[in-house]
């Protein structure tokens, strides 16, 4: 059974760090694409931002441009995600969910997600 599993969110002041964890089972991810989405209430599912993993390095690494310059995407291997989120803002605040797609447009039907984890930033 395929679960993708997040960590890291929490509660932080606007202009700190966190940093959000992703560990994927069930089955190898190498030839996937993975990355991350947010949702805030009341609001449309957005991309955060998404990486292909070519082996040894990442062959590329996409982000929103709303946080362009503030967000990290790393691959530490086929599994695992991570987002490393700095100069946080309030609108920043959001259910991540880290995704695994062999679709590069994430389409739902090729898609498995994870259960999401709340990050709140205060300002």
């Amino acid at each position: 059974q395929v679960q993708l599993v997040e960590s890291g969110g929490g509660l932080v002041q606007a202009g700190n760090s966190l940093r959000l964890s992703c560990a994927a089972s069930g089955r190898t991810f190498s030839t996937y694409v993975m990355g991350w989405f947010r949702r805030d209430p009341g609001k449309e599912r957005e991309f955060v931002a998404a990486t292909k993993w070519a082996g040894s390095y990442i062959y590329y690494a996409d982000y929103a441009d709303s946080v362009k310059g503030r967000f990290t995407i790393s691959r530490d291997n086929a599994n695992m995600v991570s987002l490393q989120m700095n100069s946080l803002k309030p609108e920043d605040t959001a259910v991540y969910y880290c995704a695994a797609s062999s679709s590069a447009a994430f389409q739902e039907e090729n898609t498995y997600w994870g259960q999401g984890t709340q990050v709140t930033v205060s300002s």
